[in-house]
This record gives C-alpha cells, structure tokens and sequence, in this order.
C-alpha cells in the first residue's frame, strides 16, 4: 500500500532526508476513535512561530509557510529543504497584486497554533503539523488526511535533483469537486476518480480545484501532476517533479466569489472584440482564400449571420513560414475585401515549425528550440521575440484579424506527438518535469504582448487548443481538440466545457459536429444532420460560436435537411447580442462567468452537484442541451425560482422540480428564468451592424429584476480608460414599474438615442427568436432615467 511505502521511505531515509507530516483529523465523527495497530510514525512536534505575514512551522528540516494574502486567501509552501530558491511562477501577477496581505490574529496552546483573518481559521496541529482549514464561525472546509499527508521523495529527472510531492487531503462525506481543467472523460464531479493533468490534444490542464463547500484548491505547479481520489476519504495530489509543496486555498463561499478570488491572483480576463462573439464559419480546410471569399459572399448573399471566417492550416509554403502557397494572390487585398463585407479572418499558425523553415532555422541556430523536438521555446523571452517577428507578426500586418494558435500543448512532431512532452527536456524556464504543463501560457501570453504593442488599438483574439493557470488574461479561447463528431463526443463536451468554466477561464468552444466524422460521407448521412443540428443548438450557447470539422464542406447550406434549423439558431445567437456582449463586460469587470453550470447559482442544491448536462447561459437562460439520438422529450431539472418561463412558449412553471421537455429536432429546451430582463437585439448579419436598432426587453414576471446593458466601440482597449457606457435596467414585480436609469459614460459614436420596446412574456408572447410583433410598451431613451409602469 501507498502509505505503508510512504511510513517505510521515512523510517528507512529519515525524518532529516525526507519529513513527512499529519494531520489529526478533528472534525471526523472517529477522531478519538481506537483503531486498530500503532499511529503511524511521524515528524518530531512542530516548532511554530508568528511571522509578519502568518505562521512558520518547522519540523525536522521542513519549514511550512503559511501566509495570509487576503481575508480570504492563504498560501501554502512547504520545502524538505529550505535554503533551495524557490521556482518561478510567471502565471502569478506580483507579489501586491496576488498575495497582498490581510490583518490576521495569532494564538497557541500546547496542541495548536491558531490563524484567524476576517473570513477564514487556519489551524496547525503541533504533534502532526498539519492543517486545517474552517470558516471563523467554525465550519470545517478543508483538512490534510490524518495519515502521511506530505511526502517528498527524492527522484532526479533530466540531470536534475528534485522531489517528487504529494500532499493529501480528507474531503468530506457529500462534497463534490470540480474543475481541474477539461478532460474527456465524461465526468462533472471527479469525486472518486483518478485525473492526470498533462496536456494533450483535447486535454487541457489546470490545476485549479472547486468544492460545493465553497473553497477552491490552486495546486500551485506546472508539473505534470495527478489527482487521485479513488480511495473517497483521501484525495491526494501529487506531482512528479517540484522543490516544495505549494498551494493556495481560496474561499468564497459563492463560486463566483472563489474565481474572482483566483483571477485577482493570476490575472483578469480582456475585453475580446465584439465580432468575436458572432459565428465563426470554419473547415478542416479552405485552400485559398478565393474560396473563403466566396463563401463568405453567399453568406451576405443570403442574409444569413456571420462574423468570421477562418483558414486552417497547409496554406503555407513550408510551415513556419509567413509564406502562402501558390492559391493564394494578394493576401492583403483579400483580407481588406473580406473587411469590406464586414467579415473577420482568423489564420492557424502553429508553434511547431519545420525544420526547412527560416524561422526553425534561425532559432535552432540560437539554441532556441525544445530539444529533441520541432517547437520554440515558448518560456524564451529571446525565442518569442523571434517567433512573432518571423510568423504572426507578418500576418498580423497583413490584416488578419485572429490567429489560431494549434498545437499549443505542444506537440513535438506530426502526427500527434503532444503528451505533456516537456516532462522529459530541459527549457529556458527550468527543468521541464516541473514546467511540463506552462507552454500554452507562455505562448498565448508571448503572442499577445506582441500584438498589443504592435497594433495597439486592435483586440487580441487567439484560440488554442490548450491552457494553464493564468492563460485567462490573455486574449484567447480555447476549444476542447479534435473529438469525434458522434453523440459519445457530444455528450463529452458539455461537462467538459462546464469544468473548463469552473477552473477559471471565460472562454471555450468546440467544434460543432466535431472534428473527426463518423464515416467517409458524413454530410449524406441523415443521421449525421440530425447530430450536426444538436451539436449547433448546443453550440448556439457556448461563450465563443464555431463550426469545424474534418469534412469536405460545412457551411450552413450543406446540411439541406436541417438547414433552416441551423440559420434559427444562428439567427438567434444574433438577437441576442446585447446580452451576449453585456455579459462579456461582466467577465471583464466583475470576474464573472458566462456558462454556468447549475452548482454555481445553486451551489447548496445537492440535485445540482452532478448536473453537467444543463447550463445557465448568464443569469437569465437554463440551456439543455439534447444529447440522444432521435430524442423529441429532454428531462430537465428545474432549480429553485420563482418561476421558469419555457422560452419557446412563454408558458410559466415552478421551480424546485424535474420535468420532461419538449425537444423536437428544431428545439433545445429553454427556461428563462423569473426577474429576468433578457434584452434582445433587432435581427443583424454581424455583431456590430445597427447598434442603433430597436431594442426588445423581455421581462419575466415573478420576480423583481436587473441588467446592466453595456456598450462600447466594439474593437480597441479604450474601454479600459472608461470609454464605455452602461445603461442600468431596473424591474419593481410588485409595482410593474420599469427603471431606466441614467446612462453611465460616454465613447466616441455612441448612439446617443435609444429606443426599447417592452415585451411583458406570458404565453404566446414574447417568445421564440423572432421579434415580438406588439410591445407592451415603447421607450424613447436619450441617456436620463425614464420610468415606466408596464401592464
């Protein structure tokens, strides 16, 4: 057994040479329980102190530093060796910003040391030295496990001497866990399984942990690391490689206020460009750009909505190189023509060059590159300069306007030799067993410090296939890889997606229909439109809207038989708009998450701690998406409100219950729910066009409401100096009484009046995508505070 092998190393090399410490587990109904055989044996009793930051533990050769950052943050560092320096973490903002301190009292007896902030009690047991972590009112929330919590075995990877670290941990009997990145293995609650976090192709690591008790776990390392909860009363987190045991301990209790609380430390998520949150229309792959110009033309053609288009790979000469093959003429110029029918254009552009490429060449000249492997050295501030001088900082002075950043975990060669590769080289940064997992960080963050100063006055946009702690302040969106267009794949996106939010990052897509068809012929597969129509309604939803696949065609027309079905939703996805972008701002502004699985509103409902099926899309919309083939009914669980509103039929029903839906082919199950103001836009063919357009403002009765409808110049980062608007929207259930308030700010062609038609919802009206036909009120807005009593 594990923790007989971890009692032997300590026994046989010595508390000296590798201390390992416990916790006495206080709070567990057998605490003073006599089981059976001796205590395991453990470190000498701690010698605890007060420092100006916390406390200081010193057992044997281990110090354990625990320092209060904010009432609600405490750091964790425990070193078998103490004099060795600490490794860097660039995916931290500085020390004032993300561990600035908090006034904290201290106290001890002959068992404990106690530290208290205004929020949380942080307990070291003398004899184990180990910790528990509680609210001040005493509610247990996190303690190390009660037998050989921290280990630290001397191992030596790539010519280095280092420690191979686990730290364990007793999670409670109902808690539920969540995060970790995204991986694809179904699950929602990790509760009882076994997670490497190492990243591959569909696959994304982020050490970043959330319980439903309303804390969150930053395992604060890039090595390749393990969570292991098999055994349910310990979960355990080890990693390969690493001069300490570092950890951070968030608390909220809400979730929204533990990522605040995680962002605030590793940074706060941009503004993304306001046709980024329109439909992206893409292949595996467009050979010139004649041919997305054309497609791009039908589109306007047949007034069916669309922001962007995108080039997949192979249009380089070699790859690496900002040169285009003989399909394409004048780049530029096509580019400005695609502008002129105000559409965006993204390009993939690897890390992984060939070694013919100039690029490759000059690099590998300089000692640049991964060893033993096709990739710059992404953590090489020299190698980043190089790599944007020599590829997107050419394109980027073409024109375009996003750069698809693949294979970005790294893969080292082609095909697909991109599992958690830096764990076996050494890289600028350090030794790579303990950065296995910082490439997609150092890339995006790399990429977009470039383009900001190259082209201020233009919004980073970046998607990549790979993440890590951090990457969320950078410009990018992830997708979840290249899965199989299948409902196995579909159905293993939604948790997926809904743990990638809740370890922190905004943004994140997936290929609708998926990337790998099911057979040769997809599109004349019935079956295959059917798939591709739910994978859409679903997608309709996610933060970022994009189509991809493996496929030889993919525009909306191909699929004949659900195409009207497909142009709806599209249809829909730009009626919603000013919320969409509304709620970006609250990304921005108040760290907050657009898809939300139901454990974040209704985190104390254990019906929703295994709920990764259903969404809230922001603070109004229950999103479910249809998962099964040949499906017409959805179970649906509806969580406590005052109502929910079906938003196809404006038909009222109570919360607190599960229900079977309707969900015929051409509709996902939508609640909205009681108090919302759900704004929605007239019907556009890109984000940006008719800002001046009506504005439909649905209420739902039931409930008193608010929205902060938010504006600004859609591209550019002078919202950051205050150039944006809001308009505050305010609802009185009671009174029926609808608050407009004055407008808050001013930027440069803004429409400066506004007029918004309300639609109170009942059944059959205000329901559906189209524009309600007979408001019940309309308001003449030009910036001052208009009340308005609506019957």
């Amino acid at each position: 057994m594990l923790w007989k092998a971890g009692i032997l190393r300590a026994c046989r090399d010595g508390w000296e040479l590798m201390p390992v410490l416990f916790l006495f587990f206080a709070t567990s109904s057998m605490a003073n329980a006599q089981m059976p055989g001796q205590k395991a044996p453990g470190p000498p009793p701690a010698q605890i102190e007060q420092t100006s930051h916390g406390i200081r533990a010193t057992a044997g050769r281990e110090v354990l530093e625990v320092t209060v950052c904010s009432d609600s943050v405490i750091h964790v560092v425990a070193t078998p060796v103490p004099s060795a320096p600490a490794s860097p973490r660039p995916w931290m903002l500085d020390a004032q910003q993300s561990c600035p301190g908090a006034p904290f009292t201290f106290t001890q007896d002959v068992k404990a040391a106690s530290l208290k902030t205004a929020q949380l009690e942080v307990i070291v047991n003398i004899e184990r030295g180990n910790l528990s972590f509680r609210t001040i009112s005493g509610e247990s929330l996190l303690n190390e496990g009660n037998s050989i919590p921290r280990t630290y075995e001397p191992v030596e990877l790539n010519g280095d001497h280092t420690y191979r670290v686990t730290d364990r941990f007793s999670p409670s009997i109902t808690e539920a866990v969540y995060g970790l990145g995204q991986h694809q293995n179904g699950m929602f609650n990790y509760r009882g399984a076994t997670v490497e976090l190492g990243q591959n192709n569909t696959d994304v690591a982020i050490p970043l942990l959330i319980s439903s008790k309303g804390y969150g776990l930053m395992w604060n390392t890039a090595a390749l690391t393990y969570f292991d909860n098999r055994f349910p009363l310990d979960m355990k987190l080890t990693s390969i490689a690493g001069k300490s045991i570092d950890y951070y301990f968030l608390y909220g209790p809400e979730i929204d206020a533990v990522l605040h609380e995680y962002r605030t430390m590793t940074g706060h998520t941009p503004m993304l460009p306001k046709w980024a949150y329109g439909f992206f229309q893409s292949k595996d792959r467009y050979v010139s750009l004649d041919e997305i110009r054309g497609i791009a033309e039908r589109y306007r053609r047949e007034h069916i909505p669309l922001d962007a288009m995108v080039q997949d790979w192979f249009w380089w000469k070699t790859e690496g190189d900002p040169i285009f093959n003989s399909n394409y003429h004048d780049v530029a110029q096509d580019l400005e023509a695609l502008h002129g029918e105000n559409v965006h254009a993204m390009i993939s552009v690897w890390g992984l060059l060939d070694p013919n490429s100039e690029t490759y060449k000059i690099l590998d000249a300089k000692h640049e590159l991964v060893s033993d492997a096709h990739v710059y050295d992404a953590t090489n501030p020299e190698a980043r300069d190089i790599y944007w001088e020599h590829l997107p900082g050419k394109l980027l002075a073409q024109g375009w306007d996003a750069f698809w950043l693949d294979s970005a975990e790294p893969e080292e060669y082609w095909p697909h030799m991109g599992d958690a590769i830096l764990s076996s080289r050494q890289i600028a940064i350090g030794n790579g067993a303990e950065f296995t997992n910082v490439f997609p960080f150092a890339h995006t963050l790399g990429v977009q410090d470039h383009w900001k100063v190259q082209n201020p006055g233009k919004r980073v946009f970046l998607l990549t296939r790979s993440a890590f702690l951090g990457q969320q302040r950078v410009g990018a969106t992830v997708w979840s890889g290249d899965v199989y267009g299948t409902y196995w794949g579909l159905n293993h996106q939604v948790p997926a997606g809904l743990n990638f939010a809740l370890s922190g990052s905004p943004y994140w897509t997936t290929d609708i229909g998926g990337y790998w068809p099911p057979h040769e012929d997809p599109i004349a597969d019935p079956a295959f439109q059917e798939l591709y129509a739910r994978w859409f309604e679903y997608g309709t939803f996610c933060p970022i809207f994009r189509t991809h696949g493996h496929r030889p065609h993919n525009e909306l027309w191909s699929f004949d038989k659900v195409e009207a079905i497909l142009v709806n939703y599209d249809k829909l996805r730009y009626r919603l708009m000013p919320y969409i972008y509304s709620l970006a701002w609250k990304v921005t502004s108040e760290d907050y998450t657009i898809q939300r699985p139901l454990v974040m509103d209704w985190r104390t409902d254990p019906k929703t701690w295994n709920l990764g099926n259903e969404f809230m899309y922001g603070p109004a919309i229950l999103v479910n998406p249809v998962l099964k083939a040949d499906a017409t009914m959805r179970n649906v669980y509806l969580p406590a409100a005052a109502a929910w509103y079906d938003f196809w039929t404006g038909k009222s029903l109570k919360g607190e219950q599960e229900i079977e839906a309707d969900a015929p082919l051409d509709r996902i199950p939508l609640f909205v729910r009681a108090g919302s103001i759900l704004p929605m836009g007239p019907q556009i063919e890109y984000a940006t066009q008719d800002p001046a357009g009506p504005i439909e403002l649905r209420i739902y009765r039931g409930a008193d409401g608010k929205f902060d409808l938010y504006e600004d110049a859609g591209d550019g980062y002078e919202y950051e100096k205050g150039m944006h608007s809001i308009i505050p929207i305010r609802w009185d259930d009671r009174s029926s009484l609808l608050t407009i308030g004055s407008r808050q700010g001013s930027f440069p062609g803004m429409i400066e009046h506004r007029k918004f038609r309300v639609v109170l919802v009942v059944g059959g009206h205000g329901t559906g995508v189209d524009v309600t036909s007979t408001a019940n009120a309309e308001i003449s807005y030009e910036g001052n505070e208009v009340h308005a009593t609506i019957k």
